[in-house]
């Protein structure tokens, strides 16, 4: 196994000198018309959009909330569902709250996933930090139990992102401890790899791994052996701070979320940096995001795109939970 796995993570921060442009003059792609797609993001405002042909045909804002959006998904069936920091909930396609699950104190909540229709499976940061699956329509815990944290007094920086397998085994990017863990629907940890600064990660239809976090993302084996990977080296001409969450297309390529932090600074909209690259295979960048004003997309943390019919994302299961 090898042991460089994402150690390109813990290059520092892109820091945007004052003359330098944060992207070309003219951008590739065709802008918001480039797919159809969900977005929400990490920012100071709960918000979270669906854009068709160019245009936003649905929002949602939560302005009595509290937390960021660090995950969210858009269900088969019409309906999101957000996790932001302090909850979990979801939504209807009218923004009626279906249900809602508050993190208890000191504990947050940055990541969660439907499975069918009736349960939803989260992590829960905190000491201990928890895996827990509930029956939204009962409110019964289906399945608990604890993960460990490389800092467990440290709830914020523990986890972010998690995802079921094709197998019915949960990926766990466990930020603060520098790997990439899966565990079975009984809690066991069956397989890991080391993944310093990891934030996100997904199976791919190949079976390997997408991680995604700080400088860039990378396409790798279960061995450890990268396939594929993009750093923010491989854009010189675009201000990239910092990389949250990356999703692989039908068509090869990878779209990777390019995140603004509006607690550490503020943004300049006239040299305003992009919230998303796609790339190809070999790193050509056909499409950067970047839609600050009219509309303002807000910070980018995720991107759904539903550009073609796709299996709908509650489609999983955690062991014997369908």
């Amino acid at each position: 196994m090898t042991r460089v796995l994402l150690t390109f993570l813990l290059i520092p921060s892109f820091t945007l000198a004052e003359d330098k442009p944060a992207a070309p003059a003219t951008l590739p792609g065709k802008g918001l018309a480039q797919h159809d797609f969900f977005y929400a993001g990490e920012g100071k405002e709960r918000r979270a959009y669906i854009v068709k042909k160019g245009e936003i045909v649905w929002s949602y804002d939560d302005p009595a909330g509290k937390g960021e959006i660090s995950d969210a998904i858009l269900l088969g069936n019409g309906n999101v569902l957000l996790a932001h920091q302090h909850a979990v909930k979801l939504i209807s396609p009218e923004k009626k709250v279906l249900w809602n699950y508050d993190a208890p104190a000191g504990c947050e909540i940055h990541t969660a996933q439907a499975i069918g229709k009736d349960h939803v499976l989260f992590v829960q940061n905190g000491d201990p930090a928890i895996v827990k699956v509930v029956n939204i329509t009962t409110g019964a815990t289906k399945r608990e139990f604890s993960i460990p944290a490389g800092n467990p007094k440290s709830v914020h920086g523990q986890f972010r992102h998690a995802r079921l397998t094709a197998a019915g085994t949960l990926l766990v990017a466990h930020m603060d401890a520098g790997k990439i863990s899966e565990y079975n629907a009984e809690g066991k940890e069956i397989w890991s790899l080391p993944a310093p600064k990891c934030w996100g990660v997904s199976e791919l239809k190949n079976g390997h791994l997408l991680i995604s976090g700080g400088n860039g993302a990378q396409e790798v084996t279960r061995e450890g052996k990268i396939v594929w990977e993009f750093k923010r080296e491989d854009a010189p001409d675009y201000a990239l701070a910092n990389f949250q969450l990356a999703w692989r297309l039908p068509n090869g390529n990878t779209i990777v979320n390019c995140w603004f932090n509006q607690w550490s600074g503020k943004l300049d909209p006239i040299n305003a940096p992009v919230q998303a690259l796609e790339v190809t295979p070999d790193n050509k960048i056909v499409w950067a995001l970047r839609s600050w004003e009219k509309p303002d997309l807000g910070p980018s943390t995720t991107i759904q795109v539903l550009d073609e019919a796709a299996e709908p994302a509650e489609n999983v299961h955690f062991g014997d939970i369908r």
